[in-house]
């Protein structure tokens, strides 16, 4: 499965100069990519401004609805979306045939936005193009036990909004979360700063299970893409089996 990592620049809370400009970046993916992945608040930036939510089937998912079905690919990333009077941070996953969502569980209380979302309550994993796929979000990367991989995922997903300030905790834990799920990590972070005066580097990154970087991105906007090998993963997993010998334990949600 080849995957592409849209590595962006959002304008604040601005839908549709994002929606023009990812657009533009999608072209050259057309037909020839599998899964285009975006950050965190792709079209908004991270902003607790509860006023740009919209309904699950609202402007943002039916845009990356037309992009799917024009480019032939999934699109995914986290978008801020009201529903029975609740705002979640919501991953949303949007092929031409199928859509699967998951809501943030782990909110960034020191930016506040445990005062403004509902945390999710319940992992995601689906299947695309062969591969189980489980999706995060951002600060969902500190928390292992949330990402445990129980022989259940190949992919973990984390579309994030990570500050330049803990660019060092972004690579080592992305490293972290393959090695110890014995997985496929796919990081998409957004670059520049944002309307709360804060820099973003992005370094977006694929690595596969044994830690090792299989193409990490710099600091401005960047399209970049790999190929993931399922046999090659199965190989190594069954030549070296950890997840095998993993704690077996009870995740309260």
């Amino acid at each position: 499965m080849k995957i592409s990592i849209l590595q962006i620049n959002p304008v604040w809370e601005d839908k549709t100069a994002n929606f023009i400009n990812i657009s533009r970046m999608m072209r050259d993916l057309y037909a020839s990519t599998d899964l285009i992945i975006l950050p965190e608040m792709f079209s908004t930036g991270f902003s607790m401004n509860t006023s740009l939510a919209e309904e699950y089937n609202g402007t943002t998912f039916k845009w990356m609805r037309e992009q799917a079905e024009h480019g032939k690919f999934a699109v995914c990333g986290s978008f801020i979306v009201r529903e029975d009077n609740k705002y979640h941070n919501r991953f949303v996953f949007v092929s031409p045939e199928e859509v699967w969502f998951y809501n943030k569980r782990h909110l960034f209380s020191m930016g506040n936005e445990d005062k403004f979302f509902t945390p999710g309550n319940s992992r995601l994993i689906f299947n695309y193009k062969g591969f189980r796929i489980c999706p995060f979000i951002c600060y969902d990367l500190r928390f292992p036990v949330w990402s445990r991989n129980r022989s259940e995922y190949d992919l973990a997903i984390y579309s994030s909004s990570w500050p330049a300030a803990r660019a060092n905790v972004w690579s080592t834990l992305l490293k972290a979360r393959a090695i110890e799920n014995q997985c496929y990590v796919a990081g998409a972070n957004r670059t520049g700063t944002d309307g709360n005066n804060i820099l973003h580097n992005g370094k977006s990154q694929i690595i596969d299970a044994k830690g090792e970087i299989i193409l990490s991105a710099g600091e401005k906007e960047e399209v970049f893409s790999a190929e993931l090998s399922l046999a090659e993963l199965n190989l190594f997993r069954k030549k070296f089996n950890t997840l095998k010998d993993s704690d077996d334990f009870i995740l309260n949600t």
